[in-house]
């Protein structure tokens, strides 16, 4: 099926419809663009693949886009890579430069999804021809750096390799395959469980418990709050804004999506990071570093430039290497799970057609956002006032209908939404890092295949060291990676020590 076959109505109207309502999540305080595609995941089943991935990469770009709503006009962040926005969109709403600054937002937006867009088309099949050389010892090596880079970007090092190999333990219950170098036993599962637990938990209902349940009872503990009436978003003068705000800031723009883009490439680090270290950086270089967190445009653009560089750049591993960016293009692995199509170095070789289908999708839905974003702002603006005790009741039952069909009907994964949606919300009091967790379950099955199948291949554990150079530049990565999360640690250990 050629490129232009797939761009059909039903192509265009699932991008379009998807970053709707991906704006929507992201302008709710408490729903993210990870809770829309793991809500949505079940559906894809239907649409295969390539109109799958349209619907899913539209709420992407759509719900890390929407984060801004709130976090300007209300001061708080719709979707965690939305937090540094706060520091200078309230102050323009307190002046009554709302719409200015959720125009900034939009047009920045746009322009750090397209720069990361432009380094995804470039990179990701440049890093995918080179993987196609790696052994099962280069494999092994790479999932081990994917995870020791989570670990050293988490907020405690020890949790986040704690939470990592959690992930990993709990994905490795069930049938040890023949094929996967086993011997076809059934381990780590309590009496009694064998007949529900033989092939190991689901992974789509895992992550639709994780990213969707979990959301849900954070905000039911904390008591569904009163809705902002629509006096409360004052969204300020329609006639305040103008694209000269963008003059001399091109520097900034570049920079803040490229820095947003390495992020994403970065495994587990998050939408968050990325927009911290653009801010901060964008603050650095500003020759009016006092006038940050007062109401300054730059900052805006920073922030909107650096969260939206994630979406692209987080696609770069996942498709080249099939591990994910982020936990939303975890949520991805899914999609092509339920379409039976394995991620990796293979995969934009064998599907010419879904890697061009995903890049229009992309282009299309960062085009849409722009629009009915900065076309229907003062519209968009309103759906902060959006009742929670109407909506979350909606998305629950979405959870448990997807979780339910999506492997035609298995009631045992209606528990394990359950499952990992209370270990979610616990995961949170206990000081757990959910994306090394995810990252470490999706990843921990391939780890050991491929540290099992080396040693079949060589029977000897010093292949790991010397099987050829990329292996000992990723044990120079690892080690690295290992030595500077070590030293982020103490630093953050000392600067609490000082506070």
């Amino acid at each position: 099926m050629e490129l232009l076959d797939i761009i059909s109505p039903l192509f265009l109207a699932l991008i379009v419809g998807g970053t709707f309502v991906g704006i929507v999540f992201g302008a709710i305080p408490g729903m993210t663009a990870t809770m829309a595609v793991a809500v949505c995941l079940p559906i894809t089943y239907s649409l295969g693949l390539e109109n799958g991935l349209a619907l899913l990469l539209g709420l992407y770009v759509g719900g890390i886009s929407g984060g801004m709503v709130p976090a300007i006009l209300l001061g708080i962040p719709g979707t965690p890579s939305s937090i540094t926005t706060t520091f200078d969109g309230l102050p323009m709403t307190k002046k009554g430069e709302g719409e200015k600054a959720l125009r900034i937002g939009i047009c920045s937006s746009l322009v750090g999804g397209l720069v990361s867009l432009l380094i995804l088309w470039l990179c990701a099949p440049l890093l995918a021809d080179f993987a196609i050389q790696f052994s099962y010892v280069e494999k092994f090596l790479i999932i081990l750096f994917a995870l020791t880079v989570m670990a050293a970007l988490s907020n405690d090092m020890l949790i986040g390799i704690f939470s990592g190999f959690l992930g990993i333990f709990i994905a490795l219950i069930g049938t040890y395959d023949i094929s996967d170098g086993g011997n076809g036993e059934i381990r780590l599962i309590p009496p009694g469980l064998d007949y529900w637990l033989e092939s190991g938990f689901a992974l789509l209902p895992v992550l639709i418990g994780l990213f969707g349940l979990a959301a849900i009872l954070e905000e039911a503990e904390r008591g569904v709050p009163q809705s902002q009436s629509a006096a409360d978003v004052k969204i300020g003068s329609q006639s305040t804004f103008s694209f000269s705000v963008f003059r001399g800031q091109t520097v900034n723009l570049l920079r803040s999506g490229g820095i947003g883009t390495f992020a994403g490439i970065l495994p587990g680090v998050g939408g968050s990071a990325a927009s911290i270290l653009s801010y901060s950086n964008a603050k650095t270089f500003s020759k009016h570093p006092e006038r940050y967190g007062t109401g300054e445009p730059e900052g805006i653009i920073a922030s909107e430039a650096g969260n939206n560089g994630l979406t692209g750049g987080a696609l770069v591993p996942l498709l080249s290497l099939g591990i994910p960016g982020d936990s939303t293009t975890a949520l991805l692995i899914g999609a092509f799970t339920l379409q039976g199509i394995q991620v990796g170095p293979l995969f934009i070789g064998n599907n010419p057609v879904t890697w061009d289908a995903m890049i229009v999708a992309m282009l299309i839905a960062n085009l849409a956002m722009f629009t009915m974003m900065y076309f229907a702002i003062r519209h968009i603006a309103r759906i902060v006032t959006v009742p929670k005790h109407i909506l979350f009741p909606i998305i629950l039952m979405m959870c448990v209908i997807g979780a339910y069909t999506i492997n035609y009907g298995i009631m045992f994964d209606v528990w394990t939404l359950l499952i990992f949606g209370v270990f979610g919300w616990l995961a949170v009091k206990l000081r757990l890092e959910i994306a090394p967790f995810i990252i470490g379950f999706i990843l921990g099955p391939s780890a050991e295949v491929y540290f099992v199948k080396s040693l079949e291949s060589f029977n000897d554990l010093t292949i790991f060291f010397t099987k050829s150079w990329i292996a000992i530049v990723l044990w120079v990565l690892i080690i690295g990676s290992v030595a500077g999360s070590v030293a982020l640690s103490r630093s953050r250990q000392s600067t609490t020590a000082d506070a």
